[in-house]
């Protein structure tokens, strides 16, 4: 595991929470829930990849 993919995920996950405060505080509750999910749905892609990309390393160690 990378260091720099952490460093990605905490970043979109600041960004993220900073974007669903100041949307929260102005009133557009619906907007922020929104941007919340959709760096949710941003971040379980990233891991997805990764996730994936092990699986093929696996399998080609083992030659499957």
């Amino acid at each position: 595991m990378d260091v720099d993919f952490v460093f990605r995920i905490a970043g979109i996950g600041i960004v993220v929470t900073v974007i669903g405060q100041v949307l929260s505080r102005a009133g557009r509750d619906d907007i922020a829930m929104l941007a919340t999910l959709s760096g949710l749905v941003v971040v379980l892609t990233m891991v997805v990849s990764m996730i994936s990309g092990f699986f093929a390393d696996i399998r080609g160690m083992f030659a499957l």
